[in-house]
């Protein structure tokens, strides 16, 4: 394919005169498309570089579901056929207090399968502040029409009472209601909303999807999200989550809630469309099994350290890139990202780097296209590496990025 394009060129009216590496060519196009990315912009959970990355347990635990055949849907004790959510069920009840769970492939696929099977032709009542839009354009709205069920809006942008549900109930004949955490966004001032436990009182099922769902406790900086085991503890028929971003797992649907609520999912046609694969249950059965131990979730889940990083833990990252690639330690505010929150500030030490009376974005365009991959981020004219979102034992690898980076953009 090199050569013919290199024929192509050589025949060509609008012939360049070059002399082109054409081994380079080749090694370029034999080249994995999906690559490995070394994340210096201080986003935590970077949804364009694949989010949440895996613990230790759950690469190792793909790893092994990737060498030959498993016991995907094989009960091994009955020897028939099984299901694949009894790998990560029992655990997800432990966890949450649900009384069973369901496992599908992503978030948003949970939360479609979740209104198709509950919710009636009568329709779902939606507060009117909740009909959001998520990344990549997906808005509430479309999922609902997909799942061919009406949208009944309830309350008013900002203020949203009991009231305006039970009205839904009574004059509408609504069956079901969703609520839907603002994940990416927060309101403030002349607000109101219905809390989870009240919800829960007015005799109807409640789906509520919590988005990135914050399973772990102990963590301050997760106070401010919504928990699973609240949400299950209020009585939701279906609480939904998502198995990475502030799970820190990969990428994966959540279920979990009432056994009928959950056989109903089970059962509908959908299930099968959105089912998840055996590597991503194999690394969601071992990250869910390190949060047995809260503590040792907040050591060995990436995205749950990367949040609770001792500051001189960060310092000592940051002076070590510095000193080796002859950058400049600056104080700077890192991010969750991910949707989740938004308002956020993780402060902390990045490096500066490259001379700062020139375009940054040459730099960051030799580190983009270097090998490895260092994804930084531009920041008053700077381009910045973060610590925060770079492995103890990447320091050394990004520190070398830097350096062929500096030298190609000179």
């Amino acid at each position: 394919m090199v050569l013919a394009e290199r024929r192509a060129e050589l025949t060509s009216p609008r012939r360049i005169d070059d002399d082109p590496d054409l081994l380079t060519r080749a090694r370029e196009r034999l080249r994995p498309s999906l690559r490995r990315v070394l994340n210096g912009t201080g986003v935590v959970i970077h949804t364009n570089l694949g989010r949440a990355p895996l613990a230790q347990a759950a690469i190792a635990a793909v790893a092994a579901a990737a060498f030959g055949y498993s016991n995907l849907e094989l009960n091994l004790d009955a020897g028939v056929r099984g299901s694949r959510d009894e790998h990560v069920r029992a655990l997800l009840v432990e966890l949450t207090g649900a009384e069973d769970a369901l496992v599908v492939n992503n978030g948003a696929g949970a939360t479609l399968l979740a209104i198709a099977a509950l919710a009636r032709e009568q329709g779902i009542a939606v507060s009117r502040g909740q009909i959001i839009e998520i990344g990549g354009g997906f808005r509430m709205p479309d999922v609902l029409t997909l799942a061919g069920v009406p949208l009944i809006e309830v309350g008013t942008t900002n203020r949203t009472r009991l009231a305006d549900y039970e009205r839904a109930i009574s004059e509408r004949g609504v069956t079901t209601i969703l609520r839907v955490h603002q994940s990416n966004f927060r309101m403030f001032g002349f607000v109101e909303e219905v809390p989870i436990e009240r919800l829960c009182s007015l005799g109807v099922p409640v789906i509520d999807d919590l988005g990135s769902g914050a399973l772990g406790k102990g963590l301050q900086v997760l106070a401010d999200e919504p928990l699973v085991h609240r949400s299950v503890a209020a009585g939701a028929a279906l609480v939904c989550f998502s198995g990475d971003k502030l799970l820190g797992g990969p990428q994966a649907g959540i279920l979990v809630g009432g056994s009928d609520a959950i056989e109903a999912c089970r059962r509908h046609p959908l299930v099968r469309a959105l089912r998840i694969g055996r590597l991503p249950l194999a690394g969601l059965e071992a990250t869910l099994a390190l949060y047995r131990d809260p503590q040792r979730a907040i050591r060995e889940v990436p995205v749950l350290a990367m949040l609770s990083y001792d500051p001189l833990t960060l310092a000592d990252r940051a002076e070590r890139l510095a000193a080796a690639c002859g950058g400049k330690v600056v104080q700077t505010v890192a991010r969750v990202g991910g949707g989740a929150l938004p308002l956020l500030e993780l402060h902390g030490p990045a490096v500066a780097i490259g001379d700062p009376d020139r375009d940054p974005t040459v730099l960051a365009n030799a580190l983009r296209t270097g090998d490895p991959v260092l994804v930084p981020r531009i920041s008053d004219g700077r381009v910045l590496v973060d610590p925060r979102t770079l492995a103890d034992d990447e320091i050394e690898v990004a520190a070398a990025a830097i350096c062929r980076a500096l030298q190609a953009a000179t």
